[in-house]
């Protein structure tokens, strides 16, 4: 025949029970804080990854308009009297001293 078990070893044994369910949800939840972490940091760099993308996608298309307007012939002789080349037959008066101008440009 079996002794009753008393209250103490009851008490001891669903203690005892407690702090190993404990421990085991707390080494479950260490186990995860590390996958976790790196999810977390792999997506904010994935979201600064596609900022990057979008100014660089921006920047290309700005240079792509650019590159299209330098090859027409308005561009070419805006650049040349930019630089000061005159068309022959042209003469070029560079005028000094007014204000708000500088080598005959304006500011």
């Amino acid at each position: 025949m079996r002794r009753p078990v008393s209250r103490s070893r009851r008490k001891g044994r669903s203690r005892l029970l407690r702090c190993l369910a404990v421990a085991v949800i707390g080494v479950i939840a260490f186990a995860y804080v590390h996958p976790v972490r790196s999810y977390l940091h792999a997506r904010d760099q994935v979201e600064v990854r596609r900022a990057e993308l979008g100014a660089l996608e921006r920047e290309r298309q700005e240079l792509g308009r650019r590159l299209a307007l330098s090859e027409t012939d308005e561009f070419v002789v805006q650049e040349a009297r930019r630089i000061g080349l005159v068309r022959p037959g042209e003469r070029l008066f560079i005028v000094k001293g007014l204000e708000g101008h500088e080598n005959g440009r304006l500011r």
